[in-house]
C-alpha cells in the first residue's frame, strides 16, 4: 500500500471563506479506488513558495508516493500550482496530464484552458488537477488504471504487490 498526499490550492478555502470539496473527494477516491493511505491533507493559498514548501516537504521528508493537488490550474492570474510544481520536479510525466485534459475534452472545451503538470521528484508523483470536484472526479477515474503501476515502477515494487480495485 503505497501513501498518499492531498493538497488543496485555494485562497478562498484556505482563508476559510469556502469549502473544500475536491480535497476531500480525493481522498475518498484515493482510499476507496486504490486502497491506498492518505496521510497527508493541507489546504496552502495560492502562492507558489507555500505549495513548493508542501511539496518539497511530502517528496524529500515524508517520502509520499503520491502527491495530488486541486486547484491552481487554471488562466486566473493567481493560479500559479504548475509554475510551483514545474519548480519541484525532476522529470515531467506528460501522457498522464494528457490523457485527463483529452478525455476533459469530451464534456467541455474548458478542459483546454487546464494547464495542470504532472512529474516525479525521487520516487514521488506529483499530479495537478482542477479545483472542481466534478473535473477532479473525472480526471482522476482516467488516470487510476496507469497509477498503481506508475507508482511501483518508481518505488521499485512488483506490480502484483500493488492495488488498485
Amino acid at each position: 500500500m503505497f501513501t498518499v498526499g492531498v493538497l488543496t490550492v485555494s485562497d478562498r478555502v484556505s482563508r476559510g471563506e469556502a469549502e473544500d470539496r475536491s480535497g476531500p473527494l480525493l481522498v475518498r477516491l484515493v482510499e476507496e479506488r486504490l486502497g491506498w493511505r492518505v496521510v497527508q491533507r493541507a489546504v496552502v493559498p495560492d502562492e507558489a513558495a507555500r505549495i513548493r514548501e508542501v511539496l518539497l516537504r511530502w517528496s524529500d521528508e515524508e517520502g509520499l508516493a503520491l502527491i495530488l493537488t486541486t486547484g491552481g490550474t487554471g488562466f486566473a492570474p493567481r493560479d500559479v500550482t504548475p509554475e510551483a510544481t514545474r519548480q519541484v520536479i525532476e522529470r515531467e510525466a506528460p501522457g498522464l496530464v494528457e490523457a485527463m485534459r483529452s478525455a476533459s475534452l469530451q464534456v467541455t472545451p474548458h478542459a483546454m484552458l487546464s494547464r495542470a503538470v504532472a512529474g516525479i521528484r525521487g520516487r514521488t508523483l506529483i499530479v495537478n488537477m482542477p479545483g472542481s470536484p466534478k473535473a477532479v472526479e473525472e480526471q482522476f477515474l482516467v488516470i487510476l488504471p496507469a497509477l498503481p503501476h506508475g507508482v511501483a515502477l518508481l518505488r521499485d515494487v512488483p506490480r502484483e504487490n500493488t492495488r488498485h480495485g
